[in-house]
């Protein structure tokens, strides 16, 4: 589809559509910052998602965004929309009430299904809008339910990613033909690692354990600690159904109300799943640490383990926190249909154990101790401290939301964490420089070196708090010098609010075949090793390492390339599915708060609206700035605020202020809040003077 334009042209791009509700687009450019504006009668039928070339006429100023209008349309989207199917005749049409599509889709060809559905919640993939159209034309990919029911809105919420929400039957099937014992044979070909003492420590909800620790103690006074991994990659082959089926989905991903697999259950769940008392075979990593923390002695291979005890992350939690006295409800080998109960430490070991519960704290209490010590080292090297709350949704068991909550993140976490990043590091060490490979191919976890002019907006930004950024010459100064103000702001109000921007000028992680080391952890060399249930690229550094191991040749990089690039895409599809799960949760929570009043913070400023935080749980709403009735306010993007035209009133990111719930809008999961005007409360909160217009 294209089109000549007669206006002046700037340059030529190609970029993705990001379409509002009232029509008008924005097009996001690849390596760039700033997108393209394009008006609603310029934007040629693109919709949201389609890949475009956008002509540039207007360029960006001290006020406003680039403009241009779209000349072609490359490719229309993948991504199907979600509505309600009408039935007329032999017409159907899909109502769209998203907050990206501001047109309904005609539909042709129904089937009976199609006719059956009528007033049920469909996905549909826009094919074409013909000349002459007044709506775009599509084809229904799938029937997804009754609307409001929870589980057609988290379905819907996945296909609108692209993302599956069940396997196919051949898929289900093969991994139901997986043998479940193992033979004597493959034992033998392993290192026997079952009489150590193993632990797995998870959140309590988990079902899927694709790691475990153990911890020995050595003659010298050395410990052996061991990080065990799930061995996926011995059960699913590579270019296999599961296999093909793995590559696809790339990750497992996490809604507010359910975990979406990557591998079938018969495999995350059971077969490669960590669970106490059950031989797994597994894929290792064998650390000789000092008890100052230094690794003198590595080793890396397939083994069998035999994990003796699951805790919840609470639990190890109430063990490093009692010194090891701890009473809590013991799950130790724990089955779905068992009954948990309550138990004091004790020396004594309950029939058919090798460890008892003493020797078990005992473990974790010096994991606990290397662990802080790895941290403590970890940060002074470099790493980046970044610490943000994050809310949890409470729901019921129909999935209603009933609360929100902060997560509260303890030293248990940080232990399991700190071997984990450990593991992930001597693998990619090991293999970029303790191989006689030269320059072999691999998957690293890359986080590159923050973007500097977004550094000084925000050196220049806290200067509005007191705050100073210390001088920086190189990417390891801004690092120190993050560490130091996130340091100092701890428990100010403006924490929240520089932790945001201090964020804005990372770089997003994602994997590579090419290592540039990870920036935010501070590490030189870094991959994803501990999590083959969940994650694609761990499968594909299992198979490396043991290639490598095994004496192979270099692989084809191209090809590995290419599985980091679609990982990596899917990776993002999946956070993005995540986040508008927990945004529909959070949308359906303050439904029954409609003209309710909260105190909040401002999070985001834009040239259309004000995004507030609630207290205390944290619930992101618009204020559009239209609705705001005292005055005209106008967008300084560079300060982060907007300034009334007439009132000179400013609000700024991190500003205090009240407001009421507006109205709700479940289908574009959106939240309205509207700006209580009370400049005297505003002075108080921030301990300025309260702006009054001149008569």
């Amino acid at each position: 589809m294209r089109r000549s334009t007669r206006r002046k042209i700037l340059e030529q791009v190609e970029g993705t559509v990001s379409l509002s509700r009232e029509g008008y687009g924005f097009i996001i450019l690849p390596d760039r910052e700033d997108d393209v504006y394009v008006p609603a009668k310029r934007m040629l039928g693109a919709l949201n998602g389609d890949k475009v070339i956008v002509a540039i006429t207007k360029a960006k100023d001290a006020h406003h965004k680039m403009e241009g209008e779209i000349v072609s349309i490359v490719e229309r989207s993948k991504k199907p929309f979600i509505g309600i199917l009408q039935v007329i005749g032999d017409q159907g049409w899909v109502i769209i009430e998203n907050k990206n599509m501001p047109y309904d889709v005609r539909v042709g060809n129904l089937t009976q299904e199609h006719i059956n559905a009528n007033g049920l919640k469909v996905a549909v993939l826009v094919k074409e809008w013909p000349a002459r159209e007044d709506a775009p034309v599509g084809e229904i990919v799938d029937i997804l339910g009754t609307p409001g029911e929870n589980d057609t809105e988290m379905h819907a919420i996945l296909a609108e990613f692209g993302l599956p929400y069940r396997f196919p039957v051949e898929v289900e099937e093969a991994a139901q033909k997986i043998p479940v014992e193992i033979s004597s044979a493959e034992v033998k070909r392993r290192k026997d690692l079952r009489d150590i003492l193993t632990i797995t420590i998870d959140p309590a909800d988990a079902k899927d354990f694709d790691d475990a620790v153990s911890l020995t103690t050595l003659d010298n006074g050395n410990y052996e600690v061991g990080v065990h991994i799930a061995d996926v990659t011995h059960y699913v082959r590579p270019g296999d159904i599961i296999d093909k089926e793995a590559i696809e989905r790339g990750t497992s991903v996490y809604l507010v109300d359910r975990t979406i697999p990557m591998l079938p259950e018969a495999l995350s769940n059971n077969l490669c799943s960590l669970r106490p008392n059950e031989e797994k075979l597994t894929f290792s990593a064998m650390f000789e640490i000092t008890p100052t923390g230094k690794v003198v002695k590595r080793w890396f291979g397939r083994t069998i383990t035999l994990s003796c005890r699951r805790f919840s992350y609470e639990q190890a939690q109430e063990i490093i926190e009692t010194n090891g006295e701890y009473t809590l409800k013991y799950i130790g080998e724990m089955s779905s249909n068992s009954k948990t109960k309550s138990v004091k430490v004790t020396a004594r070991k309950r029939k058919g154990e090798k460890y008892s519960d003493k020797e078990v704290a005992w473990a974790v209490l010096e994991l606990h101790k290397l662990a802080s010590i790895f941290r403590e080292k970890r940060f002074a090297a470099g790493a980046i401290g970044f610490e943000r709350p994050e809310m949890k949704v409470l729901i019921d068991n129909t999935g209603k939301p009933i609360d929100v909550v902060q997560k509260i993140t303890k030293e248990a976490n940080w232990l399991i964490e700190e071997f984990m990043l450990l593991a992930n590091r001597e693998v990619a060490t090991c293999v970029a420089k303790g191989l006689k490979q030269k320059e072999p191919t691999f998957v690293y976890r890359i986080h590159d070196e923050p973007d500097f002019d977004k550094v000084q907006n925000l050196r220049d930004f806290i200067k509005h708090f007191g705050y100073k950024l210390a001088p920086t010459k190189d990417a390891k100064d801004v690092a120190f010098a993050l560490n130091g103000l996130l340091e100092s702001i701890k428990g100010k109000p403006e924490c929240n609010t520089i932790e945001i921007l201090a964020l804005r000028t990372m770089a997003r992680a994602k994997y590579s075949t090419d290592n540039v080391g990870h920036y935010g952890l501070g590490f030189d060399y870094y991959t994803h090793f501990t999590s083959p249930i969940r994650r694609y690229p761990d499968m594909m550094v299992h198979r490396l390492l043991a290639h490598y191991l095994d004496k192979g040749k270099n692989e084809n990089k191209l090809k590995f390339e290419e599985l980091c690039k679609h990982s990596s895409a899917r990776e993002q599809l999946a956070s993005e599915a995540e986040r508008s799960s927990i945004k529909y949760k959070l949308t359906e929570f303050m439904e029954n708060k409609v003209g309710q009043e909260f105190e909040g913070s401002i999070s985001g400023v834009t040239e259309w609206g004000l995004y507030v935080e609630i207290e205390p749980t944290k619930v992101e709403g618009m204020v559009p700035l239209k609705d705001i009735k005292e005055d005209y306010f106008i967008f300084d993007e560079k300060n982060y605020c907007v300034i009334g035209k007439s009132t000179r009133k400013k609000f700024t990111l991190g500003d205090k202020v009240k407001i009421k719930v507006s109205r709700t809008n479940l289908e574009q999961k959106l939240i309205d809040y509207s700006l209580i005007w009370d400049p005297e409360w505003n002075k108080q909160k921030r301990g300025g003077k309260a702006t009054r217009k001149k008569k």
